[in-house]
């Protein structure tokens, strides 16, 4: 790739960024607007923003190095993702706009730690801290994972040394979203969705053209009998756990405050309708595309190193300089709509669900950005102290966060009363079963760290509805003898 035309590409479109920073900030004047954009969110903005901030990183880079390396049985791994996002548009989105909307909450913590009961108990306050503390931990590394993204797009591109990459890449981050908020995150992420769904259709496109067919994919001896099974390697159970496990991915969707916000935000039901059909349908194409991209590459490159560069690799070998340089800027776009969002939702998590924001109540907009400088420094040195792969980090933290809160948020929007204790109990479970799991060998397909922390979060949360269920049927015996 021409060094000088992906400088000048990216220096614009960093440009156009900031600008939109600088634009958000005029229509930011309240920690409503800061964190939720007033409630006022159309459908193509919500719907764009959701699945860029969704997709991030690993779609792009990983999803496709995991086909490069899986073969056709990484689409598991592409349908639990497009799955879920369906479930959270069609179930979830509409009750939570609803329900959030009519009780003034404006953070996720704030709906979770709830006390039905009109109660402000310790339990209460102790949902608020637990799921706070769950928040900063799992996104603290999740922003690692795309601050890491984005260094190795810098490196690759420019050659830049890992540190140089890293504070770059966060610093433009940081910028517009410090001074935008949530407006500033969802249009650079609209903007940045529309340049994902570009790169996503334009590569593969290009690389099934220069192949020549399907057929000529089909016969190629470069795909093993495993690479073109559904399962790979696996047969019997270990077929059905890994398919449990990449289909388990999408069990994260349900719990993500970042993808969450987007709802709570929106400005009405005829919002929401328009906003899940584009969702759906970014989802799916992008999934698919990278899914596609992975196979293709390993005709094209069969001997790649690191399957996580592959994006670049094609870009480079495919295309002219200008177009690749585009397609950079892509990636670069996918790191960041993640990582903008997730900053905002962490630093309403320190500043408005922790209270900092009282020690200063004049300055509750400028608590609420420091938080965020705060929490740029600490993703930074993660990504730098502790390395992984894009996809590993991204897996951890979304499951996680997703075992903690998915399991409370369908059950208080299906209606159910549920006691604080039950609550906290509940996330405390879900977030430490996923961290003790990741620390163990893996399963066939992961399913057990996928799978069984939100099972276990769901029977500590449903437990005392069957205690009371049993102690009735006991007390009803009784009754008639």
């Amino acid at each position: 790739m021409d060094i000088s035309v992906a400088l000048y590409t990216l220096v614009i479109y960093k440009v156009l960024l900031l600008l939109i920073g600088f634009w958000s900030q005029r229509r930011t004047s309240n920690t409503k607007d800061y964190f939720l954009g007033g409630r006022n969110l159309g459908p193509v903005v919500a719907a764009i923003s959701y699945g860029a901030s969704s997709a991030s990183a690993w779609t792009l880079l990983g999803m496709s190095g995991v086909a490069f390396v899986l073969g056709v049985s990484a689409i598991w791994i592409a349908a639990g993702a497009v799955l879920g996002c369906i479930f959270s548009w069609i179930w979830i989105a509409p009750r939570l706009m609803r329900y959030t909307r009519d009780k003034d909450q404006i953070t996720l913590t704030s709906f979770l730690a709830e006390d039905q009961r009109e109660q402000k108990s310790d339990a209460h306050q102790g949902v608020r801290l637990v799921a706070s503390i769950v928040i900063l931990l799992s996104f603290v590394v999740y922003i690692a994972a795309q601050f890491q993204g984005a260094a190795t797009t810098f490196s690759s591109a420019f050659d830049m040394p890992l540190i140089e990459s890293l504070v770059l890449g966060a610093a433009i981050i940081t910028i517009y979203t410090y001074l935008g908020g949530f407006w500033a995150a969802s249009i650079t992420d609209t903007v940045q969705g529309g340049l994902m769904l570009f790169a996503a259709v334009l590569l593969p496109t290009v690389a099934f053209m220069h192949i020549g067919d399907w057929e000529a994919i089909r016969e190629s001896t470069l795909f093993t009998r495993e690479a073109w099974s559904l399962t790979g390697k696996n047969v019997g159970l270990s077929a059905l756990g890994f398919i449990a496990g990449s289909l388990a991915i999408g069990i994260g969707t349900l719990g993500q405050p970042h993808l969450l916000h987007r709802f709570m935000a929106l400005r009405d039901a005829q919002a929401l309708k328009q906003a899940r059909v584009i969702s759906i349908g970014w989802f799916s194409i992008v999934f698919l595309s990278m899914f596609s991209l992975g196979l293709m590459g390993k005709i094209l490159l069969p001997d790649l190193q690191d399957p996580e560069t592959l994006f670049f690799e094609l870009s480079s070998l495919l295309l002219n300089p200008l177009v690749a340089a585009v397609l950079l800027a892509a990636v670069l776009s996918a790191i960041m709509s993640t990582a903008d969002s997730m900053l905002l939702v962490v630093a309403s998590t320190i500043s408005y669900d922790l209270r900092l924001q009282r020690l200063m109540p004049q300055r509750a907009l400028l608590v609420s950005r420091l938080s965020m400088l705060a929490v740029t420094v600490a993703a930074v040195l993660i990504a730098l102290l502790l390395p992984a792969t894009i996809f590993e980090r991204v897996l951890f933290a979304w499951i996680a966060i997703g075992s903690a809160f998915g399991p409370t948020i369908l059950a208080r929007l299906a209606g159910m009363q549920l006691a604080p204790t039950s609550v906290m109990r509940s996330i405390a479970t879900g977030f430490t079963l996923a961290v003790v799991l990741s620390l163990f060998p893996n399963t066939t397909g992961d399913w057990a760290e996928r799978v069984l922390p939100f099972t276990a979060a769901t029977l500590v949360l449903l437990f005392p509805f069957f205690a009371m269920g049993l102690s009735a049927r006991v007390n009803r015996k009784e009754a008639i003898e």
